[in-house]
């Protein structure tokens, strides 16, 4: 494997990996040969097979982002679209071995578009208990002629029992208030800050804070669908406590393990192309001196394109 800069405008700040990079990070993976060594690691290899050698009853959170059922081209690897039931039967085939990793009290969050939604919720509920479904908006993407904007994705959530963790307190989303209401002389449920008026309010299944990593973004690579780190915030904020373990097999650039090592979590990441694997191995070491999350500030969700004053 080779490096291959590219010419940059002066404000992009796509992560890319030097000669050396490539060296040292490689050093920190964790190869299917070896499986192992799982906590806090990356596995490079394929998740159908490592995943059968994960110990059970480990894991307090999956959170699974598997290719669409479309063709892509994930760098060295292509996923091709097929019917609706081999799609089901491909989700199976991986889905049937993480739900022995869970503990009892573990959530599982998968992501999907409005091809697979149906498949998801059918092959999950014979294996969890399904509990909602979240739709963000992606606030970015191209038109189309004769169709509807494709511009928003899902994200079911499911449990394995109904003993698990939810924080709805960690997951509350600071609001601008267009209308204060008072009571008697005084702001009722919203405070008055030198920025503005604000209240806290409940999460709800409809996520529109969030911005898809682009080009000026930190946190942004080359990996075609790589999800925010506030998504995964949210999530791992909602749905485990610290030092819980959260396991990823579709790990692409290392989101998950990027944002719960912010968090304070452990993390397992599975992810067949190497290249991504180091992507992901160089966002851990960047978040040992920057453990920001864009647009989570002081423990609190702000809506997108909020300014917040430091």
């Amino acid at each position: 494997m080779t490096a291959q800069k590219k010419q940059r405008a002066p404000r992009n700040r796509t992560i890319e990996l030097s000669a050396d990079e490539i060296e040292i990070y490689r050093k920190n993976l964790v190869f299917q040969e070896n499986p192992n060594e799982f906590r806090n690691k990356i596995i490079c290899g394929d998740a159908f097979q490592i995943l059968k050698k994960l110990p059970e009853n480990t894991f307090d959170l999956l959170f699974a982002d598997p290719p669409y059922n479309l063709t892509k081209n994930f760098g060295e690897n292509v996923f091709k679209q097929t019917s609706l039931d081999e799609y089901e039967n491909w989700l199976e085939s991986w889905i049937i071995d993480c739900a022995k990793l869970l503990k009892k009290t573990a959530s599982i969050y998968i992501c999907g578009d409005w091809r697979s939604a149906s498949a998801i919720q059918r092959i999950g509920m014979k294996y969890f208990r399904l509990r909602n479904r979240i739709t963000w908006e992606r606030e970015k993407g191209r038109g189309a002629k004769s169709n509807w904007k494709n511009a928003a994705e899902d994200i079911w959530f499911f449990t394995v029992s109904d003993e698990f963790v939810f924080n709805t307190e960690a997951v509350k989303i600071k609001r601008k208030v267009l209308a204060p209401y008072t009571e008697n002389g005084k702001p009722k449920d919203w405070k008055k800050l030198h920025e503005g008026n604000f209240r806290l309010t409940h999460p709800s299944n409809l996520w529109t804070d969030l911005t898809v990593p682009f080009w000026s973004m930190p946190e942004n690579t080359e990996h075609p669908t790589q999800k925010p780190e506030k998504l995964l915030a949210k999530i791992i904020l909602a749905s485990t406590n610290e030092n819980d373990l959260i396991l990823d097999p579709f790990l692409g650039s290392g989101t998950t393990p990027v944002v719960a090592k912010k968090l304070n979590r452990a993390f397992c990441g599975i992810e067949q192309n190497e290249t991504y694997c180091l992507l992901a191995q160089k966002r851990l070491d960047l978040a040992e001196k920057d453990k920001t999350i864009q647009g989570f500030s002081d423990g609190v969700f702000y809506e997108r394109n909020t300014q917040i004053k430091r």
